[in-house]
């Protein structure tokens, strides 16, 4: 585990909260206020539980899983804990596919936010 997320490719099928993403590949990372540990393991749980989700490596700070797809591709999904920010940044990207996800990895993140968010 490296302890920062991988960065994006120029193609269009990744998006994160890292600070050197560009504008087209941008998602705002989630918030992690108040206990940062607490909403990362609440974070993993949901994780966990997201249909064709496999985790991949867990730490305190780091998760990295791999989600299939509806048409059967794979899509990396990482997470890392910036307890000192309050913070959990994001980077969901297509493992194969370099074209186009049709935003999937997109809506991925944020389906995930909105079911962080409300609970």
């Amino acid at each position: 585990m490296s302890g920062r997320l991988s960065p994006c490719s120029f193609f269009p099928t990744c998006v994160s909260s890292r600070d050197d993403a560009r504008a087209r590949h941008r998602v705002e990372p989630f918030d992690a206020s108040g206990d940062p540990h607490a909403a990362f393991t609440r974070l993993k749980r949901l994780v966990a539980s997201a249909p064709c989700t496999a985790i991949v490596a867990a730490a305190d700070d780091y998760l990295h899983a791999r989600c299939r797809t509806r048409l059967g591709f794979v899509d990396d999904l990482e997470f890392l804990l910036c307890a000192a920010e309050g913070v959990i940044h994001v980077r969901s990207a297509s493992y194969i596919s370099l074209f186009t996800d049709f935003g999937a990895n997109r809506r991925r993140v944020e389906a995930l936010r909105r079911r962080f968010e409300g609970g």
